[in-house]
């Protein structure tokens, strides 16, 4: 129990870090015209520099912002699209949230209440827990859920992990019914690289 806490804290700790350095970055990329001309932005992540590398970036920070959602999952959907286009952009998100979201579902599941607890307030705990209670429900409303894009798939997939569905069920869920709200973002937010052009 006092190695869960100790782990808790370490994460609770390290989204407040990464918070402030977030939102210094967001300032300064905003400074220098990165939100405005794509170039800048792309020259920045390096997606015409290093091909490789920038991919390895953007999984990196889509499941940073899974198993410590203090950066919307929009924004990082959106940029997946912009710096690498609708089908690369589709392909890159698609597999780093569904590679985010089974390790979510693995770190509620190792670490249990405790570490859903550092991200929501008491009163939705106790509300998100009667959701889980009826295992063949809350998995219809999961799959539902994951369908539709906006879902938050941080909080949906720690509820999973509390909950008495199987690994594969989820996983299974995942590779269904997520490739369709990303399909959805990619479609809606495909304009946007040629606005930046």
């Amino acid at each position: 129990m006092a190695q869960k806490n100790h782990t808790n804290k370490i994460f609770k700790y390290l989204s407040y870090v990464m918070l402030i350095v977030l939102a210094g970055l967001g300032l300064y990329l905003w400074y220098i015209g990165a939100f405005t001309d794509i170039k800048i932005l792309r020259a920045i992540v390096g997606v015409d520099t290093h091909p490789l590398l920038a991919p390895v970036i953007f999984f990196a920070l889509q499941i940073f912002q899974i198993l410590i959602p203090i950066i919307p999952g929009t924004i990082t959907l959106t940029a997946g699209v912009v710096l690498f286009g609708p089908w690369l952009g589709f392909i890159y998100n698609y597999s780093s949230i569904v590679l985010g979201s089974t390790l979510a579902f693995l770190l509620v599941r190792r670490f249990g209440k405790s570490f859903v607890e550092n991200y929501i307030d008491e009163g939705q705990h106790t509300k998100y827990l009667k959701w889980i209670e009826d295992k063949q429900k809350f998995t219809r409303i999961f799959a539902i859920a994951i369908l539709l894009p906006g879902a938050p798939d941080d909080l949906l997939s720690m509820l999973a992990g509390l909950s008495a569905m199987r690994l594969r069920t989820f996983i299974i869920i995942m590779l269904i019914a997520k490739p369709l709200s990303i399909a959805a973002y990619s479609g809606a937010f495909s304009f946007l690289t040629q606005f930046f052009k």
